[in-house]
């Protein structure tokens, strides 16, 4: 429930990484904001309100749990919302090291990172074209490209967890294209944005480390989320809150059919 009825509520997923909980600690920080967490684990997810609730004096800091690698997860947490969004952050992502599947039979990275971002515009979009203006904030990549649209789930390609991450982030830029030519007219923005080069979990099993505090990273996300820019440009790509041109975006073939095969699941 919301604690202030004139306040915009952001939604932001993966919340308990690294960049997430810096996101979420960002905007519990912007004026006017309530933020709602949404993790998988109940302890940690909690925590991680409790602690950003009590940091930012913002008492409209709550949490959700789901598995946003599931379908079903996210059609719950969507049933389960009640009163405006203004705001979603879509920021979960995984990159195991050998491949693995969902209970629903989809392979792990392509389950979270790309339809869970697809799933969750869809499953909130009523919420959002009510609450306009909104936004839809991707958080993507500047690490991306390899797209197979013949074998997003690595059944003929040997898996390489970089090489299906980079994939992921591709599909998350293309997709930004597709859900903002959807939404414009409604009043609801969407853009991607690569958010820095963090030292994180999710760095250290691509094998990589990171030159930037979370803080950091999260300033392009937080700054599309909040500003007048975020708020009037939508179908673009952002790395250090400058707009960036993007060949995948403009592939407009192959972002409908990414599309088509997302909505298929």
């Amino acid at each position: 429930m919301m604690t202030n009825p004139t306040a915009r509520v952001a939604l932001v997923t993966g919340a308990t990484g690294a960049i997430g909980y810096a996101i979420c600690e960002g905007l519990a920080q912007t004026p006017g904001f309530e933020v709602v967490l949404v993790g998988r684990d109940e302890g940690r997810t909690r925590q991680a309100a409790q602690r950003i609730s009590e940091e930012s004096g913002n008492e409209g800091v709550r949490y959700e749990l789901a598995d946003l690698s599931r379908g079903q997860e996210i059609q719950s947490l969507a049933r389960r919302w009640r009163g405006p969004l203004h705001v979603l952050v879509n920021n979960a992502a995984a990159t195991p090291r050998r491949r693995q599947e969902t209970p629903e039979g989809i392979e792990l990275q392509f389950a979270t990172n790309v339809l869970g971002y697809f799933r969750m515009i869809q499953a909130f979009r009523d919420a959002l074209v009510v609450s306009a203006p909104a936004r839809v904030v991707n958080v993507a990549s500047y690490y991306a490209g390899d797209l197979d649209l013949d074998d997003l789930q690595f059944e003929r390609r040997p898996y390489d967890n970089r090489r299906a991450y980079r994939q992921s982030k591709q599909a998350n830029r293309m997709l930004t294209a597709a859900f903002a030519r959807r939404l414009t007219e409604y009043d609801v923005t969407v853009n991607a944005c690569h958010p820095g080069d963090v030292n994180s979990r999710l760095s250290n099993d691509l094998g990589f480390g990171g030159s930037e505090s979370p803080r950091q990273g999260a300033r392009t996300p937080i700054w599309l989320a909040t500003s007048e820019t975020g708020g009037r440009e939508s179908g673009r790509y952002f790395a250090d809150q400058r707009a960036v041109r993007d060949p995948f975006m403009e592939d407009q073939l192959a972002v409908e059919r990414l599309y088509s095969i997302c909505d298929s699941f």
